[in-house]
């Protein structure tokens, strides 16, 4: 009796084991598996069927795949899913690429383009002719008028001078000796600022001017007034300084962590987002050796040219560092899946199969990542929709493609 039930039971589990398996919907999934090819929803990828037929949840029509049980990891799909999930591949060709650092800055002035006028001797400032930050001073123009009693001294010292040589020109000893005391009393004059027309002019005239104005030996905007009219100014004290704008300067404030992407032959372009983003290539002319303790800030000049004038200090700028090309592939940085331990992408192996592949990436920039190993040119990777294959996969196998690559093997 004991040997009959053993025996009625092996049967039952031998009958059990021969009826059909059905999913959710009624498909007979022992047929399905044994096929070569299933229908499914390009819309709704859970519905699997071994017929054609519609799908139950959104009616449309369920469409053929072929099934390849010998391509491991091998994701199918068919024109409408790739078209639906916006899949787009691109061909890995060796290109080139540049590292890019952008940061903000300011524009100011160039101080190798800053030029002091100052008083040559004590005196009372009679006159100024420009009182105002911002004008504009043309080369040659009058900028003040003093009145010193050095000054006025020195030209009568020269006029006597020259009265002197006139009286005993007939002398030749003693002509040769006035000439030297005349130019002596010039070169005072020239070395206290006086121009040769005004000296040529006193000579004709022979009579000294209270007053003497001073100009301006170079063109520029005024950036700062130093004196008021009726007061004194000593020799050197400054009257007022001017800046050319032909060049300006454009300040980065760099970190640290950043300067390494800064390097004296750099390519710079600064854009001017007040003029239209206009991009200008300039050059750097500093690099603070001396690092901000309290910020970790390096300070970076680049000097960039200001054609017509068009700038002005205290614009804003967006200033972008551009190290020399380097040469690779490069894909862009939404075709790579990154999950903190490793870089995967995933490769068209043929016509609607796709692959997953880890691959190990370097320099990032532009929207552009550089892929060191892993791909060999001529692969079709996929540039587009690369998360919806990684979901599918996932849901047809139930695990992530990624988990099984080794990122030490690369």
């Amino acid at each position: 009796m004991k040997n009959l039930i053993i025996i009625l039971t092996a049967l039952l589990i031998v009958v059990s084991c021969k009826q059909k398996k059905h999913d959710e919907y009624g498909h007979d999934m022992a047929n399905m598996e044994a096929g070569s090819t299933y229908y499914t929803c390009s819309m709704h990828p859970q519905i699997v069927a071994n017929k054609p037929g519609k799908c139950p949840i959104c009616h449309m029509d369920l469409v053929a795949v072929k099934k390849d049980n010998n391509e491991k990891d091998i994701l199918q799909l068919s024109d409408q899913q790739m078209q639906l999930g916006n899949i787009h591949t691109d061909t890995v060709k060796n290109g080139n690429l540049a590292d890019q650092l952008i940061t903000t800055g300011i524009l100011n002035f160039d101080q190798d383009k800053k030029i002091a006028i100052s008083a040559r001797v004590m005196g009372r400032i009679e006159k100024l002719y420009y009182k105002n930050n911002g004008e504009f001073v043309q080369k040659g123009a009058p900028v003040f008028a003093i009145y010193s009693e050095e000054l006025n001294n020195a030209k009568q010292e020269y006029i006597h001078a020259l009265e002197r040589a006139k009286t005993f020109e007939n002398g030749a000893s003693t002509v040769v000796n006035l000439q030297q005391l005349v130019e002596s009393a010039k070169n005072k004059l020239l070395l206290w600022g006086m121009t040769e027309s005004q000296i040529k002019e006193l000579a004709q005239r022979k009579k000294s001017q209270s007053l003497t104005t001073y100009y301006s030996p170079a063109s520029g905007y005024i950036v700062s007034v130093d004196v008021v009219e009726g007061g004194y100014a000593m020799e050197g004290s400054p009257i007022l300084n001017l800046a050319s704008l032909s060049t300006l300067w454009a300040e980065a404030q760099v970190y640290t962590s950043q300067m390494s992407a800064v390097a004296p032959d750099s390519k710079v372009v600064v854009k001017i987002p007040d003029m239209g983003n206009i991009a200008i290539e300039g050059h750097i002319s500093f690099i603070n050796p001396e690092v901000d303790s309290s910020t970790r800030i390096n300070l970076v000049r680049i000097s960039i040219p200001n054609k017509n004038n068009m700038l002005r200090p205290g614009m804003p700028a967006y200033i972008l560092f551009q190290q020399s090309e380097q040469s690779g592939f490069f894909l862009p940085t939404d075709a790579v899946l990154r999950d903190g331990k490793s870089a995967n992408i995933w490769v068209q192996v043929s016509k609607g199969k796709f692959k997953n592949k880890m691959v190990k990436t370097g320099l990032e920039t532009g929207g552009k990542i550089e892929i060191l190993s892993g791909l060999v040119e001529g692969d079709v990777v996929v540039t587009s929709g690369v998360y919806l294959l990684n979901s599918e996969y996932v849901f047809k196998n139930g695990a992530d493609p990624m988990a099984g690559h080794d990122m030490k093997k690369m």
